[in-house]
């Protein structure tokens, strides 16, 4: 999980690099060659004629090579929260970089599902203003809480460039200083 170094500008900090649970595995195919696994393995212990193992041992080469892929998918993915955008590195051939700057965050709607209290996984959504983006929903977020703090504290937080609250040394509505310019 280093490749997100190289799209990352000088000026920016890496606060949270993830990947998906292992739970998205399921979902890209991994749990059905799971199953066809079990279920050629059942046929080889079966079968006794020739012609059926060799149809088994293929079709047990077919879902493990299947499962490694969906394996090796998972495991070249990155999640990254930077102080500036959140980016997702996927691909395994042609890696694609799918970046959306903090600053277009208008919404953050954080989900769990009853598997992923179990399990131990959230779905963030995000939108930003008026506009539909292709990174609005990721799903499989591992530890969900702490990423949901950490991304809130970016956001929200006293030293981020989106924060509106009213500073205590005034009454007024309007912060005392002009915020930063946003990038």
């Amino acid at each position: 999980m280093k490749d997100h170094g190289k799209y990352l500008i000088p000026s920016e900090r890496a606060v949270v690099v993830t990947r998906r649970h292992w739970a998205s595995l399921a979902k890209v195919g991994a749990g059905c060659a799971a199953v066809f696994l079990v279920a050629l393995l059942i046929v080889l212990y079966l079968s006794e004629e020739q012609f059926f193992a060799v149809v088994g041992v293929l079709g047990l080469l077919g879902s493990l090579g299947w499962f490694g892929f969906a394996w090796w998918f998972w495991a070249t993915e990155e999640f990254v929260i930077t102080d500036k955008r959140v980016l997702v590195v996927n691909g395994l051939i042609t890696r694609r970089v799918g970046i959306m700057p903090l600053t277009k965050v208008t919404d953050l709607t954080y989900e769990r599902s009853v598997m992923g209290r179990l399990l131990g996984y959230g779905v963030f959504v995000m939108e930003s203003a008026g506009q539909h983006q292709a990174m609005s929903r990721i799903e499989y977020l591992p530890k969900p809480d702490r990423l949901y703090h950490e991304v809130s504290t970016l956001l929200f937080g006293p030293d981020s460039v989106l924060n509106l609250r009213r500073r205590p040394d005034t009454a007024s509505d309007h912060p005392t200083t002009p915020l930063p310019p946003v990038d």
